[in-house]
């Protein structure tokens, strides 16, 4: 295919320069922490808002937690399941390194010899972001913006195009919505199985809702009418 950007006229190579500009002027040590909060920080911060969204559903536990939980897991599986619906798109585009045909360009970090279109960071972290929304909105609403941010940060970089960025943020939500329903109705009922076992059901619920009633409705697989299956992101 041929490269997607080959002009610096074109809007997009425009705003890489943009961007990536703000590089050049900042100080070495902003450089630095730009570079390993977009290459590993903003990453990590995803993982840890997955397992602190888990923690609050786990903790609230009641009659949505098997179905809030089974949404969460989602999250990052949608992650997974994004980057190998990348792998043939990256291959089929064959879009180069924008520092490879664009001279000029602060590079924060070496090594990246793979295709540019599109992102993987942008699509992981947006998918877990959106993920995360329909499971939790106040979580995934701060997710959501931690992969804007990531986005920034990688064309900041200077190893991605603004399109490279977008592309992953369509993707990401696209895996992450559209597969959304069939993946929880398979994961429901394992985690409704891990809720039942005396062990393993406190990684679902802490409390269950309605005491011993609770406990009846896990061991029975049965949850009340209008429970969390009405409104995930509550």
């Amino acid at each position: 295919m041929a490269v997607l950007a080959e002009s610096g006229s074109n809007p997009d190579v425009e705003l890489l320069y943009d961007i990536n500009g703000l590089a050049k002027a900042a100080p070495h040590w902003f450089d630095r922490v730009m570079e390993f909060t977009g290459e590993y920080g903003l990453p990590v911060a995803m993982i840890l808002l997955v397992l602190g969204c888990w923690l609050t559903v786990r903790r609230r536990g009641g009659p949505d937690a098997v179905s809030s939980v089974a949404a969460l897991v989602w999250a990052p599986l949608a992650a997974a399941v994004a980057v190998l619906v990348n792998v043939p798109i990256r291959g089929f585009v064959e879009r180069p390194r924008p520092f490879l045909d664009h001279q000029g360009l602060d590079v924060l970090i070496a090594g990246k010899s793979d295709y540019s279109f599109v992102s993987d960071h942008a699509t992981i972290t947006m998918a877990i972001g959106v993920g995360l929304f329909v499971a939790n909105r106040r979580f995934g609403i701060a997710g959501i913006a931690l992969a804007l941010l990531e986005g920034f940060c990688r064309v900041f970089m200077g190893v991605h195009y603004p399109t490279d960025v977008i592309g992953g943020f369509a993707l990401g939500t696209a895996v992450a919505l559209l597969l959304s329903p069939p993946a929880t109705a398979l994961l429901t009922p394992l985690v409704r199985a891990i809720a039942r076992s005396p062990r393993a059901g406190r990684l679902v619920s802490a409390r269950p809702a309605g005491g011993e009633r609770g406990d009846a409705l896990f061991a029975g697989g049965r949850e009340p009418a209008g429970s969390g299956e009405k409104d995930l992101a509550a």
